[in-house]
């Protein structure tokens, strides 16, 4: 088991299951797309910056700018934008447990798209991971009930985000790895940006709680969880890598209580031990040639 791989992986979920809940106290202040965008437009900026010290700059393969493009639109765009829309309804615990189905729409499409081969063992371990989100979902569901919108807008942004998972593979070929960071965001910056101000009433109630979670949300879920995911994905592919996601239920709900003081059951910790079984058993099985 490559423990390097593990230590990323394990740090790429907890900024990422953290995101949900800044997200969640700023669609309170602010409105959802436009916040997002300038968030994207902010990291994105740094992201360059820091690539022009590294030496890097913007001469990028077709194939590059394809999948930046790409990876650009599915997971910023699709679902960020929706998961942030949707936590106007439901809570950011919900929206980290559906997003945790993610590694299952990104082996299938591998399987689909890029004929893939999975062992054995992976498939199982894929299998256990979504037992474990059924059982944390299952306690959710049988509580005061969800938004059915923001369900539905969380799934499609699942969606996406699987689809930019396997896309990593053509950006990251050339290298330049944190200009592309940079130039997925400003691609999502511009998107949301011209949706936002077309469909969203435009206001901003100004606080240390709407300030803290932006800065945050820039500066770690956004700039250097999404480092860690492109590198994470380089060092042991995309099927493999996605599996981390698995993580999101426990620590996108174990954030949210903490923070936002949302509720955290007996299911959730099984849940928890089932998908961290998981998450072993498809890091240590080795794909067929």
């Amino acid at each position: 088991m490559d423990l390097r791989a593990i230590a990323m992986g394990l740090a790429f979920a907890f900024m990422w299951s953290s995101a949900f809940t800044s997200a969640r106290i700023l669609v309170e202040y602010a409105p959802p797309l436009t916040a997002l965008a300038v968030r994207f437009a902010t990291s994105g900026a740094l992201a360059m910056i820091i690539a022009w010290f590294m030496g890097q700059n913007f001469q990028l393969t077709r194939g590059q700018w394809k999948a930046t493009i790409v990876f650009g639109i599915c997971q910023n765009a699709l679902y960020l934008g929706l998961n942030f829309v949707a936590m106007q309804w439901i809570e950011a615990s919900v929206a980290a447990i559906i997003a945790s189905t993610m590694p299952l729409m990104a082996a299938f499409l591998g399987w689909i798209v890029f004929r893939e081969k999975l062992a054995p063992l992976a498939i199982l371990g894929l299998l256990a991971g979504v037992i474990g989100v059924a059982i944390i979902m299952s306690g959710r569901i049988s509580g005061d009930g969800i938004d059915l919108t923001g369900v539905i807008f969380c799934f499609i942004g699942a969606l996406g985000l699987a689809i930019a998972t396997l896309s990593v593979r053509g950006a990251l070929a050339g290298g330049n790895m944190m200009m592309i960071v940079g130039l997925q965001m400003w691609i999502g910056a511009v998107v949301l940006g011209v949706i936002g101000l077309a469909t969203e009433e435009q206001f901003v109630i100004w606080n240390w709680s709407l300030v803290t979670a932006f800065t945050y949300t820039t500066l770690v879920p956004g700039l250097a969880a999404t480092f860690i995911w492109f590198a994470l994905v380089s060092r042991i592919g995309a099927v493999r890598a996605s599996v981390f996601h698995f993580l999101n239920p426990f620590l996108g709900v174990a954030v949210a209580a903490v923070i936002l003081g949302e509720s955290l059951g007996l299911l959730d910790v099984i849940g928890v031990a089932v998908i961290t079984g998981a998450i072993i058993m498809v890091q240590r099985a080795k794909s067929p040639a």
